[in-house]
């Protein structure tokens, strides 16, 4: 698995990602996606909107606001608790987030750990930063500020929002009632969000302006079934490490599946279900490799002033096990916040049994960018005997679909090459390669996970066929263009192998 830093570059010279404003020596924590990037962001985001709501009848949408009423984030608790602890060195004034510099240092776990808990450590370990001691240990708030209109008194403050779900809660009840939904129902979005990191790394994964998929998905508290949950979901089985493992500092990993989780009443059916469901997603639908991922408990010292129960999905990436999605049951926390902060009633009326409740909520939250990255990892592969990078990433996201290529620069092939690319343009992903050799054509589709390769020759001119070339296999057939856009569909969707 290629370092970080080397995935920075590849994205850069096959123009996935870009540092933003570079020519300005860019701005840490920002990033701009190019052609290539926007492509493959763009089929994510898509195929996670078919798969959360979509196909399903319970599940609807909704594109909140990116500022809103500081209210909000005053009910949510973001405003009071919504920050890291800083660390200053006493001379240079560097500034260092708290736990990842003890992470670093000690190579333990840090996330949750108190002001006092890290000093000890500081104290114990005698650590500094170059030689540097630190100064008190103190609070940054993550969320940026603005004003909203011309003034600059504190009542115009405003903020950027640091997650998508908060702009759900607010609106519960007009988008349950304008839709007739009934619980359980749930309600997605996917949208940007900004969080003033105090020292963004690792490339796409932390960065200070992102992109979420969530999903608040409201059940009646006293409801302990969950009609939707499978053998199939009982059954998926995966790498777990729990929060006694973390605890006693083995972190030793097991093997189990969610009916074991379930028996050791560690989440409830609705939480197993979508757990289980996004795993499943996770590795079937977008292929990515099982050993490549685990699933953590979170430890009680880490667990969000909302939740009761937090389980990450992680990806193994260079630089360690580090999450992707987290799976949080909130309760009834938002709701009862947001109705006792607006004063509004936000109960819901179960017209068969009569009564009212506010909703649990489970809430599975996807970052985007970080999926993106990790797809890119999962599916770079160095193949030496080819001698170039094949990128195989699962037809369903990758950024082009085809390329059509004329064998050589004589008139008669391109202008058939010419009309075959603009009528497979008008429904697929393609592009049109006529620089160098055919070698050359399919190493650079190779590298940017290019799944199908046509090429136009002379016997296509006189048979009416075309050779498509396979990126994985590299195996190669003739098709009648008569039929190449059914093959295509079919071999895209996986209906048909390629042989």
């Amino acid at each position: 698995m290629i370092p970080i830093d080397e995935m920075a570059t590849f994205c850069k010279k096959k123009g996935f990602v870009y540092p933003s404003a570079e020519i300005y020596n860019g701005i840490s924590g920002f990033f701009d996606f190019g052609a290539l990037g926007v492509e493959l962001k763009n089929n994510i985001k898509q195929a996670w909107w078919q798969f959360t709501v979509r196909s399903r009848d319970n599940v609807v949408g909704q594109d909140g606001s990116i500022i809103t009423n500081p209210k909000v984030w005053k009910a949510s608790g973001h405003v009071d608790n919504f920050a890291d602890l800083i660390l200053t060195t006493k001379k240079s004034r560097t500034k260092l987030r708290a736990d990842h510099f003890i992470e670093d240092e000690l190579k333990i776990p840090a996330d949750g750990l108190s002001a006092k808990d890290i000093q000890e450590l500081i104290d114990t370990n005698k650590l500094t930063y170059k030689g540097e001691e630190f100064e008190e240990i103190r609070d940054f708030n993550l969320m940026f500020q603005t004003n909203v209109g011309a003034s600059n008194d504190k009542e115009a403050t405003a903020y950027l929002r640091p997650e998508t779900c908060q702009s759900i809660f607010p609106n519960f009840r007009l988008i349950q009632e304008h839709n007739r939904l009934k619980v359980p129902f749930g309600i997605a979005q996917i949208g940007k969000a900004f969080r003033n990191e105090i020292s963004p790394r690792d490339f796409l994964f932390r960065s200070r302006e992102f992109e979420q998929m969530e999903l608040e998905f409201f059940t009646d508290p006293q409801e302990k079934t969950c009609p939707a949950l499978t053998d199939v979901h009982k059954n998926t089985t995966f790498q777990f490490l729990s929060a006694q493992e973390q605890d006693a500092g083995t972190n030793k990993m097991e093997t189990v599946s969610i009916q074991k989780l379930l028996d050791k009443e560690k989440l409830t059916e609705w939480h197993a279900y979508w757990l289980s469901e996004y795993y499943n997603w996770y590795t079937k639908t977008l292929s990515i490799k099982s050993e490549n991922l685990r699933i953590r408990e979170h430890v009680k010292t880490e667990l969000s002033h909302y939740s009761s129960a937090t389980f990450d999905i992680d990806y193994n990436f260079p630089f360690g096990f580090k999450e992707v999605h987290g799976s949080a049951n909130r309760g009834s926390f938002d709701l009862s916040q947001h109705e006792k902060e607006s004063k509004t009633n936000m109960t819901y009326f179960d017209e068969a049994e009569q009564r009212k409740y506010i909703p649990s909520v489970i809430e599975p939250s996807q970052g985007l960018d970080r999926l993106f990255l990790l797809m890119l990892y999962d599916a770079y592969d160095d193949d030496n005997e080819r001698g170039n990078i094949v990128l195989k990433l699962t037809k369903s996201v990758v950024p082009i679909q085809c390329a059509v290529f004329p064998l050589l620069g004589k008139e008669h092939l391109m202008a058939k090459a010419t009309e075959i690319y603009k009528d497979l343009q008008q429904e697929f992903t393609c592009t049109f390669d006529k620089s160098g050799s055919i070698g050359r054509r399919y190493a650079r589709q190779d590298e940017l996970g290019t799944p199908f390769c046509i090429t136009v020759d002379f016997d296509t001119l006189e048979n009416d066929d075309v050779t498509i070339r396979d990126r994985d296999s590299t195996k190669q057939v003739r098709v009648p263009v008569a039929e190449l856009k059914e093959r295509l569909r079919n071999l895209l969707k996986e209906n048909i192998e390629f042989s």
